[in-house]
């Protein structure tokens, strides 16, 4: 194994550790916000993995740009779904005070 992949692999492991840490320490009530905010990051994400897909040559990264943009668009369907969900619980019902 390379350097370079040995150092991926640790920032990988300690952004995991950072970010687990971030999100449990966020209250209830900030959840549906923040999600919103998380959907419109994944829509970059969207167009990282099209430009990915798109610079790449050869069958393996046509592959792997495919699986990254249905895996973005895949999270930021459900993201909104849940969102949209979760502000439905938050509605006033017509008739009760």
């Amino acid at each position: 194994m390379s350097a370079e992949f040995i150092a991926g692999i640790v920032v990988f492991v300690l952004a995991a550790f950072v970010g687990f840490e971030v999100i449990a320490k966020v209250p209830r009530t900030l959840h549906t916000p923040l999600m919103s905010g998380a959907n419109a990051i994944s829509g970059i994400t969207i167009v990282g993995a099209v430009i990915a897909a798109a610079t790449g040559t050869g069958v393996l990264a046509g592959i792997l740009g495919f699986l990254a943009v249905t895996f973005a668009m895949i999270n930021v369907i459900g993201g909104f779904l849940v969102t949209d969900r979760m502000l439905e619980m938050f509605k006033k019902i017509p008739g009760k005070r």
